[in-house]
């Protein structure tokens, strides 16, 4: 059976265990009778430990795709699929109150060029972490470590797990985000027959 190679750009368990889940699930439609492998690589995101807003987020998960094509094109890497992951805050203000959003987000591209962004939902910090991370500048990880009172929060259920009581956690967010992302590459008869009807109008 042929199988077909997704690389993340990232080593953290929680990522890779999210895209494994999210290949489980949709492995099926978007490559049917393939088996596929997932391979951790560390890939720079090119934007701060903690992104301060949509766009930062977004870019970080881009870069870390566009930094493994680059790398797999330059090393002649058999990899099929590129996956950055990025989390960060989301900072707005919403009647006249700061408001920061926890948010996941994925790129995907494949080989040859193709990609698509997906996000995981939000879930809104409480005021004093916002103003750790925010004001203060420290890493979201290290504040949710002081803030829960726990170690090495990140790697396990995640900001995420601690603001939800773990009904949702780092790895159920990027899954979210993940499966979002492919949506393009596994349903690509809706995307196209769409981007076909708007470019007639």
């Amino acid at each position: 059976m042929a199988k077909f190679i997704v690389t993340v750009g990232s080593t953290r368990r929680p990522k890779l265990n999210a895209v494994w889940e999210a290949l489980t699930i949709l492995g099926p439609v978007l490559e049917p009778n393939q088996q596929f492998e997932v391979i951790g690589e560390e890939a720079p995101s090119g934007v701060s430990h903690t992104p301060l807003s949509r766009s930062e987020i977004m870019t970080g998960a881009k870069n870390r795709a566009d930094a493994l094509a680059v790398r797999s094109h330059r090393e002649n890497k058999p990899w099929k699929f590129f996956v950055g992951l990025e989390g960060g805050l989301d900072v707005v203000s919403r009647d006249g109150c700061r408001l920061a959003f926890l948010e996941n987000w994925a790129y995907v591209r494949d080989s040859s060029g193709r990609g698509a962004y997906g996000q995981s939902g939000s879930v809104l910090l409480p005021d004093a972490l916002t103003k750790q991370v925010v004001d203060d500048g420290i890493e979201l990880g290290l504040a949710i470590d002081e803030f829960a009172g726990g170690h090495g929060i990140r790697d396990a259920q995640g900001a995420w797990g601690v603001l939800t009581k773990n009904l949702i956690t780092r790895q159920d967010a990027f899954r979210v985000a993940i499966i979002n992302a492919f949506a393009p590459f596994f349903n690509r008869a809706l995307y196209v027959q769409a981007q076909s009807a708007s470019q007639e109008r």
